[in-house]
């Protein structure tokens, strides 16, 4: 009988396969991580964000709307240095279309996340100064 792990990835029609019994497995997604984890019943995915601990709190504004519109959850790990992530679980037994549901919306969040956090390294656009005639 496949692991929890093992249906989602097949579910979603990953090339890879997870060892025997895995509790966890690191897909590669858009040239990024995200992981799979089951535990209690549930199936979790999270992704690391790229960004600095600096901009935590410019990330933390956009969550309450987020979260209106979506299921995946902004957190950060503890301490002055800790990153953000996005979270978002289901239920382990959820059926083959649910599992494929839950991983795309999860990508889409991670998208748009990830469009958020470029929008910080980008650099200001240079206004050029202005002349007001008489």
């Amino acid at each position: 009988m496949p692991t929890p792990v093992e249906r989602f990835l097949s579910a979603i029609g990953y090339p890879e396969k997870a060892s025997d019994a895995a509790a966890s497995f690191d897909l590669l997604v858009d040239g990024g991580e995200v992981r799979v984890r089951a535990e209690g019943g549930r199936l979790f995915l999270s992704r690391a964000l790229p960004c600095e601990a600096g901009d935590l709190p410019r990330l933390a504004a956009y969550a309450p709307g987020r979260m209106l519109r979506e299921e995946a959850v902004l957190a950060a790990e503890p301490g002055p240095d800790g990153g953000a992530f996005l979270w978002q679980d289901a239920p382990a037994a959820a059926d083959a279309a649910a599992l494929q549901r839950f991983f795309e919306t999860f990508c889409d969040s991670c998208d748009w996340w990830l469009e958020r956090v470029g929008e910080f390294s980008a650099p200001e656009p240079e206004i050029p100064p202005m002349m007001i005639r008489p």
